[in-house]
């Protein structure tokens, strides 16, 4: 699989790490091209006290990539902007709502929304991992017209029925259920009923 990782500047950056690492050392993932917003840079500064653009994905993996190509939002030439280009599918963990209505309304003024306007087009699947609350009217048709053009809308909702012992636990059980979503169950995920 190729994939796309995008994240956004909502709150919940964990849980975009979470999903780089398991990522970057799955073996059936070929690679991960990975964008950053503006905002997002923000937002890994303050809840896990990482900061700069440089180097931005060895610092969320803890290491060296494996197969993880960072690029810039405002790279709307970068191979993924386009349709020809082989993708598996897109996922934005965190999904902001702003980022969330420049998709739902095809604008494509950045990486992430065109990215995610070509994995639309091309019926590849799109998971936005949307994170606010409450939501508006405007936010609930947002994820309404997003899911309509064939997202699907995958709030960042964790489970505690498995008792994840700290927050990278609850994280990567989350992860976890997205990644089964887009056919990349992970060994050692919690079950309910196993």
């Amino acid at each position: 699989m190729n994939l796309t990782v995008a994240l956004t500047g909502a709150s919940g950056v964990l849980f975009g790490r979470e999903l780089l690492r398991i990522l970057d050392s799955d073996e059936r993932v070929q690679k991960v091209h990975f964008i950053p917003s503006e905002n997002s840079l923000r937002v890994m500064a303050e809840e896990l006290e990482l900061s700069g653009r440089t180097q931005c994905l060895e610092k969320l993996l803890g290491h060296a990539p494996k197969k993880s190509i960072q690029l810039s939002n405002e790279d709307i030439g970068a191979g993924i902007a386009s349709g020809s280009y082989p993708s598996s599918g897109m996922i934005v963990l965190p999904c902001s709502m702003g980022t969330l209505a420049s998709i739902a309304n095809g604008l494509a003024d950045s990486l992430i929304a065109r990215a995610a306007d070509v994995t639309l087009k091309e019926r590849r699947p799109l998971i936005l991992c949307v994170r606010e609350t409450p939501f508006n009217r405007i936010h609930l048709r947002n994820m309404t017209h997003a899911a309509e053009a064939g997202a699907t809308i995958y709030p960042v909702i964790p489970s505690f029925y498995n008792h994840p012992a700290d927050l990278n636990e609850m994280a990567r059980q989350y992860v976890n259920r997205v990644l089964a979503h887009i056919g990349l169950p992970q060994p050692g995920a919690y079950i309910w009923g196993e």
